[in-house]
Order: structure tokens, then C-alpha cells, then sequence
């Protein structure tokens, strides 16, 4: 049985990281252009805050006897950010690559505590994450993708997961490259205040739109970068496709989004409370399999939550 094997049957949610971008940028005052963690993998110094970032999640999901998806630091990795990142192309995928490779070493540093450790390569939207996208059609988005997911693929990352998307389009080419590659793939949307996507889509709608249009390729679905007050009546009216969702990641503020990308201090609300809702989140997703936290969140929040899940399955 494959990793991926086991975290489909797992009957007690996997742990994986926070805010990876808002901790190294608000709390660990690292800085790259448009949010791009991914450059920061030539910088010594911030591989080393990276790999304390991720050793603390790993104690956690040792201590609570769970396992851990292990994401790629490449959501600003999409070649068709080279240039606001002052990169080539070339350049991009080889920071993609070489992110895999570090996930992968760390999963050796953790694999005699942690036993189920997923290398998950992570695909951002090619437009902001925080607006609707402006990609209309699902072959476009094959396309532009297709050369990041490639690079992850050889480097052996275990499954592709597309973060913070924003519109069905995107999503649908990005679980067709990560098919053709022969990975497996996770749909994460991000929603509004309303819980409607960027694009304006109910999430409902937009699930069954991806499933219709790939032929169900996608392992499950995810939420991130919302906070759960956002998305939770979502779920709580939702008729069978809430069994979709098998991942959380949210955000530590209520803010919108709008107000995020204006704020110049970062709302780490309180991580009590965010474990708190969790647990109701988890009687609302009984496909439930990993969890997290995304904006805002730390190993603070994230620890809560743990507490607060893998004492109700334990």
C-alpha cells in the first residue's frame, strides 16, 4: 500500500503545515517579491528557518501518532511568474525541482518517528490567489502548468496539489497535467466571506464542475486560505459533495481577502478558538483527512488543532 493509499483510508486526519509565507515573511522577516517562498531556497539562511519551520509540525504529528503531508515550497512556481520574479523560466523549475528534493530530505531526517510522511508538490494560481482568475479555459491552464508539475513529477513527489485556486478552469487543467504525469491530485479552493469562490462560483458547483469535467481524477478537495466562518454554512447546506472535502487549511483572521492584501500586520486571531472550529468542521466533513492552517497560522494554531482532533479520534 502506497502513502497516498494510507492517507485515503485514515479514519484520523493527517497533520500538515500553517502559514508558510506569513511566517517567514510577517514573523521571521525574510523577503522575496509577490510572496514567492520559492526563491528563498537560494538563500541559506532561510532553508535552515525552513527546515526548523517543518521539523516543528513533524513533532507534532509524531506526538500524536498521525501522519503528514509534507508540502513543496513552490507556490509561486508556475514559470509564468519568472518575470515578476526577476527569474527565468529555466530557473523557476529548477527551484521547483530542488524544493522536492529538500521536502524529500526532510521526510529521510523524520521517516524512523513520523512512519506516513507525503511529499506533496504544490501548484499556485498563475494570476493572484486572491482574485477571480484570468484564465478561462481548462486546456490554457493545462498548458502553462503542465512544466512545474513535470519537474515535480521527476523529482518523485508523491501527489501535485493546487493551492488557493480561484476559478474551475485552472483547477480542471491542473488535475489533467497532474493526471497525465501519473500523480494523483488535491483541488483546493479559497472562497470569500460569502463562501463563494473569487469567480463567484458556490464551492458545491465548483467541485462537481472538476469532477464532471476530469472524470472524478481529483483524490479529494480542500479549503484554504478562509477563515471557517467564511466557508462553514457552505458546508453545513451542502448535499453530498461536502464528502468530497478531505482537507482544511484555513486562515487565523476573519478579515476578507481584500483587507489580507491591504494589511501591513499579520491577524494571527486566536489559536484556541481555531482549534475550536475545527472540531466543528470535522462533524461537518466526514471525509476529513488532513488538516492545517494557511494566513496567519503558525505551529501555535495547528497544535491546537491536533489537541483538540486527535484527542476526539484517539
Amino acid at each position: 500500500m502506497t502513502t497516498i493509499d494510507r492517507l485515503m483510508q485514515t479514519d484520523r486526519p493527517w497533520l500538515t503545515d500553517g502559514g508558510l509565507e506569513t511566517w517567514l515573511f510577517f514573523q521571521q522577516g525574510f523577503s522575496a517579491p509577490e510572496f514567492a517562498a520559492i526563491v528563498l531556497l537560494d538563500d541559506d539562511e532561510a532553508r535552515a528557518a525552513l527546515r526548523r519551520y517543518f521539523d516543528g509540525f513533524l513533532e507534532m504529528a509524531d506526538r500524536a501518532e498521525t501522519g503528514f503531508v509534507l508540502d513543496t515550497a513552490t507556490w509561486r512556481g508556475t514559470p509564468i511568474w519568472a518575470d515578476k520574479l526577476g527569474r527565468s523560466e529555466a530557473d523557476l523549475l529548477r527551484l521547483s525541482r530542488d524544493a522536492a528534493d529538500f521536502a524529500s530530505d526532510i521526510r529521510s531526517n523524520w521517516s524512523d518517528r513520523v512512519a506516513d510522511i507525503l511529499v506533496n508538490g504544490v501548484i499556485g494560481p498563475a494570476g493572484d490567489g486572491y482574485e477571480a482568475g484570468t484564465i478561462t479555459d481548462a486546456k490554457t491552464a493545462q498548458r502553462i502548468h503542465t512544466p512545474q508539475i513535470q519537474a515535480l513529477a521527476a523529482s518523485g513527489v508523491d501527489m501535485i496539489s493546487a493551492i488557493t485556486m480561484t476559478g474551475v478552469p485552472e483547477a480542471v487543467g491542473i488535475a489533467r497535467a497532474a493526471q497525465a504525469e501519473g500523480l494523483p491530485s488535491v483541488i483546493s479552493f479559497t472562497v470569500e466571506t460569502d463562501g463563494r469562490l473569487p469567480s463567484g462560483d458556490l464551492l458545491g458547483e465548483a467541485i462537481e464542475a472538476v469532477d464532471r469535467e476530469t472524470g472524478t481524477a481529483p483524490a479529494y478537495y480542500m479549503v484554504n486560505c478562509a477563515h471557517p466562518d467564511h466557508f462553514r454554512q457552505t458546508l453545513a447546506s451542502g448535499s453530498g459533495w461536502p464528502s468530497r472535502i478531505g482537507g482544511v487549511r484555513a486562515n487565523a483572521s476573519r478579515l476578507s481577502h481584500t483587507e489580507l492584501d491591504e494589511a501591513e500586520t499579520l491577524d494571527a486571531g486566536d489559536p484556541l478558538e481555531f482549534g475550536e472550529l475545527h472540531h466543528e468542521l470535522a462533524a461537518l466533513l466526514p471525509s476529513l483527512r488532513v488538516v492545517g492552517g494557511c494566513c496567519g497560522t503558525d505551529h501555535r494554531h495547528v497544535g491546537c488543532v491536533s489537541k483538540l482532533l486527535h484527542r476526539q479520534a484517539a
